[in-house]
């Protein structure tokens, strides 16, 4: 299992602070007993919780053209006809993916094309499945045009618990479709803002996953 790099020095602080905790205990306490297996098993479950948290798989790209490939794994919470007020200002399709702690965190660009605009916001942090999130939350929105000339506006949320957003497209650079677009801590959301002629291929609840679901068909 690869280990991203977002997740590096969260891995070793981890790793110091289970091992400070653990140690100071066997000091206190240095007879064995049953609690102590209790306590190295819930302090091993934490440091591999964290490190799974980090987890970055190869995959192969389900991808295509005019194919819009889901960006992250989770589940689908919106999909719904909405005005998107920063940068399109118009009527769009948004799909949104709640990440829970356990799935990937890794974002991909769901198709090819020329980063036209970012924008990072600061903001508050509600968990990410509220619709508010999408507006309120620390926030980053990246805009990618196709060589077609459609764009597709891409937000990143963070939620309730995720305090670091991290973006890796520079406007005015090309992106492949599968390339990484950033990396979201510890629970958080994936907007896509989409044409309005765009043939879906998802349905809500649906369970979701990142360079492998097609969420569409851009018109």
């Amino acid at each position: 299992m690869l280990i991203h790099k977002e997740g590096h020095l969260t891995i070793f602080i981890a790793f110091l602070f289970v091992a400070v905790i653990l140690l100071t205990f066997n000091h206190i306490f240095p007879d064995q007993t049953w609690f102590h297996i209790i306590f190295y098993a819930v302090g091993l479950w934490f440091f591999i919780m964290i490190i799974r948290f980090f987890r970055n798989p190869k995959r192969g790209l389900n991808g295509g053209e005019n194919i819009i490939s889901c960006p992250a794994d989770g589940k689908v919470v919106v999909i719904e006809k909405t005005y998107e007020p920063e940068y399109f200002k118009d009527q769009r399709i948004q799909v949104s993916i709640f990440m829970s702690a356990r799935n990937v965190h890794v974002n991909w660009f769901p198709v090819s094309g020329m980063i036209k605009y970012f924008y990072y916001h600061e903001g508050k942090h509600m968990v990410a499945f509220d619709p508010k999130s999408s507006l309120e939350n620390e926030r980053a929105t990246t805009v990618i045009q196709t060589d077609r000339g459609k764009e597709i506006l891409i937000r990143q949320i963070a939620g309730a618990v995720a305090r670091r957003i991290v973006t890796y497209p520079k406007v005015g650079f090309p992106e492949e479709q599968g390339d990484e677009l950033g990396f979201i801590k510890f629970g958080s959301r994936v907007d896509l803002l989409l044409p309005l002629d765009t043939k879906l291929d998802i349905s809500l609840n649906q369970l979701v996953t990142g360079k492998q679901t097609i969420i569409g068909y851009l018109g």
